[in-house]
């Protein structure tokens, strides 16, 4: 289905996969609704960290806990896609809250959860991600039996979870290849710095980690404590 807004098309699909998928279940959580993504995106990219993200890919679940993110906002902040207006490239952050905004950069793609609602224009960009769901194929994707180089970044997260266009507008709140759930409460363990990457608003503390997690991407000497830690299975 193809949705149309101010001229531009929105892609609106679901990848057929080799294999139908089962519905992702996470014992003690819940998925994650539209209303939690309907607010401002500092809020939500500070309270995305510990949620469950995966993707469904050739028969199998791939993600983990998400562990950095990164707000863009609709107002006052020239690094947001969104500042340069709605475009065929950025349609996607223009749409409802809980979509997928997928775009390429260097041969690599970035995911971002749009914020808000329809025609704003703000995001959540997901950094990093420690990974627990088919971690043995997400090394593969990735060409590493390294476990901090297989989605400690924006590019290795899409890499090994095979994200890329096809993702781009789908609703992750009704997906049947995308879930996101509740998971661990990091409330107390969060870190917020400015964004990393970019040449403007530099100095906006819009930048959310894990403290010591050790799938944070960036420095080290950006945490209080050292970065060894993760946040393992539920309960522990």
């Amino acid at each position: 289905m193809i949705l149309r807004r101010r001229g531009w098309p929105i892609r609106k699909h679901v990848r057929v996969d080799v294999k139908k998928p089962n519905s992702f279940r996470l014992s003690g959580t819940r998925r994650i609704e539209r209303s939690f993504f309907q607010r401002d995106p500092a809020m939500v990219a500070r309270e995305l960290l510990g949620c469950a993200l995966v993707h469904f890919h050739h028969g199998e679940w791939l993600g983990g806990w998400i562990v950095e993110t990164e707000a863009y906002l609709a107002i006052d902040d020239p690094a947001c896609h969104g500042a340069r207006g709605l475009g065929r490239s950025n349609a996607s952050m223009f749409a409802d809250a809980g979509t997928l905004y997928v775009y390429p950069i260097h041969a690599k793609f970035c995911v971002n959860l749009v914020t808000q609602g329809v025609g704003i224009g703000s995001a959540v960009l997901i950094r990093a991600i420690e990974p627990v769901w088919g971690v043995e194929v997400m090394k593969q994707n990735r060409g590493t039996n390294d476990s901090r180089r297989i989605t400690s970044g924006p590019g290795m997260i899409c890499s090994a979870m095979q994200v890329d266009r096809i993702s781009d507008g789908v609703d992750v709140t009704r997906s049947n290849e995308w879930a996101l759930h509740s998971g661990h409460d990091v409330i107390d363990d969060v870190i917020a710095t400015p964004r990393i990457g970019i040449s403007q608003a530099v100095d906006l503390p819009l930048r959310f980690f894990v403290d010591g997690n050790r799938y944070v991407s960036g420095l080290a000497r950006e945490h209080t404590r050292p970065r060894r830690e993760q946040l393992g299975t539920l309960g522990e």
